[in-house]
């Protein structure tokens, strides 16, 4: 599966990492059950896979409204990035 792994564009035209690298390297580890290293390698891979699953469900589910719920997670998930992001360019 890592050898399928898109490279970032971002990081491979200006030499900088962008927000979300790592990603598919923590949803990878993720997948082998190494859930530690996940976090450690894209902090915000959780609050990424709760997103995703409530956008979902706001697909799926036409009765009730998810609205609120997939702006709470989009807000939270950008901070978390941002924080993260600073804190690896810094370090």
């Amino acid at each position: 599966m890592e050898e399928y792994m898109i490279p970032c564009m971002n990081k491979k035209i200006f030499g900088v990492d962008c927000l979300g690298c790592g990603t598919q390297r923590a949803l990878a580890l993720i997948f082998k059950g190494e859930f530690v290293d996940a976090f450690h390698m894209f902090p915000a891979i959780y609050t990424t896979i709760l997103f995703f699953m409530v956008l979902g469900l706001n697909f799926i589910d036409k009765a009730r409204n998810y609205h609120k719920a997939i702006i709470s997670l989009a807000i939270i998930n950008a901070v978390i990035m941002v924080i993260s992001y600073i804190y690896k360019i810094t370090n």
